[in-house]
């Protein structure tokens, strides 16, 4: 068993391309995590993540303040309490539309069922 407040894991900048966007790998395999890894995203006022895609699925829950994901046709606002989730392959950005910190949840596939 891994207990830890997500507070004393590191923040780290995310993907070549993003503005103001710091992440924190909080479960992962080295925590014994064979199937899913758990990821929190804070992306600043203003700060956003590029167009990009991956060959594995994303399960999303946003935490709070006010964002949306794009993809090559359009915008969908989200907030506080919403999910998503984004096929394998299909293109996404997060942007912060709002004044505070745009946070969320993001599971991907573990390195064992994916290639990262």
């Amino acid at each position: 068993m891994f207990i830890s407040s997500y507070k004393e894991i590191p923040a780290e900048p995310v993907i070549e391309g993003a503005s103001g966007v710091k992440i924190r790998w909080m479960i992962t395999e080295t925590k014994g995590a064979r199937n899913f890894v758990m990821r929190h995203f804070e992306i600043s006022p203003q700060g956003y993540t590029p167009l990009h895609t991956h060959p594995w699925e994303h399960e999303i829950f946003i935490l709070g303040g006010e964002g949306v994901i794009a993809n090559a046709k359009e915008e969908k606002a989200l907030r506080e309490g919403d999910v998503v989730f984004i096929p394998a392959g299909e293109a996404h950005q997060f942007k912060n539309t709002g004044k505070a910190p745009f946070t969320l949840l993001c599971m991907i596939p573990s390195k064992d069922k994916c290639s990262l």
